[in-house]
């Protein structure tokens, strides 16, 4: 990650999460970009998705960053580190100030409230009363689209992309094949920072299923040899997926945030889905994807008919779900037309 841009934030006081559990101590790492205008009324707040970072520059390329839509010449870009990561904010693998250990496996449950709830603490510590634009795909979106549930007056204009007001059952199912695949492995229970690796590597591979599509592998690894019997492509291709995984996050975070990911649920205590999306009052933009299979376009469709005045949009892309990652060509016409009467700097 970049350092320069990089800063950290501690919390004034402890955390209580949705559970009823607290963390004394919280630390977000986040990162900025840009400068704000005299009027304040150019800050991009980027919400991050499950194994990324908050270097947004690093993984967005081709949406934020110089020449790019969202340009720091521009823009006073925001993305933090979510709560439960491994990226510098308080997470599994973190010290507890008191005894030095980290928690591991008995880090708390946290929710997309909690990570709602830590971003709402680093908004307030930068001063900034109005956000001009806040956009996240994915875990990504659903912490924006929760945020602009919680605070209404706050955003003026809200981007969400491959995500949803509730994870599905669907996306549940595959986030628990994941986690049992970490549990299976005997070195996540031992509580060491590399324990559950072999675990991890194989909830990759899970994982990478419902993030492309039979398409995007068929066209990508597919063997030209027809004599080959074993040794394929595709297989060679979800072990490196894997190992590069390993690499750089720990099966702890990945545990706390896919079950961050499963507790989304925008209707919870607000009497539905539809109340709560009633309550949004940011310009909305909502994109699907075509071949999503993890968010399907109908997911995003619910979002766009209850979210007051919203703009839906698809994108036709062969990569799934990735495809919000990777379309930035396609992303960036659906904002100029979504910006087209409002965007003044």
């Amino acid at each position: 990650m970049s350092s320069e841009n990089s800063h950290v934030f501690r919390l004034p006081r402890p955390l209580r999460l949705e559970t009823g559990s607290v963390l004394p101590h919280v630390e977000v790492t986040y990162h900025t970009y840009g400068q704000l205008s005299p009027t304040r009324d150019n800050v991009l707040w980027v919400c991050h998705a499950l194994t990324a970072n908050s270097d947004v520059l690093e993984w967005w390329p081709g949406l934020v960053g110089p020449g790019c839509h969202f340009d720091p010449s521009e823009w006073f870009i925001v993305c933090a580190n979510v709560l439960g990561s491994c990226y510098g904010t308080t997470g599994p693998l973190t010290p507890d100030p008191s005894s030095g250990e980290a928690a591991y496996q008995q880090f708390p449950l946290v929710t997309i409230r909690d990570m709602v709830a830590v971003h709402e603490a680093l908004r307030e510590h930068l001063a900034l009363a109005r956000i001009h634009t806040l956009i996240g795909g994915s875990l990504g979106g659903q912490q924006a689209v929760e945020w602009a549930v919680q605070r209404p007056a706050v955003f003026e204009n809200l981007v969400l992309l491959a995500t949803s007001a509730r994870h599905s059952a669907w996306g549940i199912a595959f986030n628990e094949a994941q986690r049992l695949a970490i549990l299976a492995d005997p070195t996540y229970h031992q509580g060491t920072p590399t324990g559950g690796a072999a675990g991890l590597r194989a909830a990759r591979a899970v994982a990478l299923l419902s993030y492309r599509s039979h398409h995007a592998y068929g066209s990508t690894q597919t063997d030209q040899d027809e004599a080959k019997i074993t040794d394929f492509l595709a297989s060679s291709y979800q072990r490196y997926q894997g190992d590069k995984l390993v690499a750089r996050f720990d099966a702890y975070s990945y545990v706390a945030l896919s079950q961050a990911m499963d507790s989304h649920n925008v209707g919870r205590g607000r009497g539905s889905v539809q109340a709560a999306l009633g309550r949004i009052r940011a310009r909305t933009l909502v994109l699907g994807i075509t071949s999503d299979v993890l968010f399907p376009p109908q997911e995003q469709q619910m979002l766009a008919r209850y979210i007051k005045g919203a703009m839906y949009a698809e994108m036709d892309s062969q990569y799934g779900h990735d495809g919000f990652l990777i379309e930035t060509a396609q992303i960036t016409h659906f904002l100029e037309r979504f910006y087209v009467q409002t965007y003044v700097h």
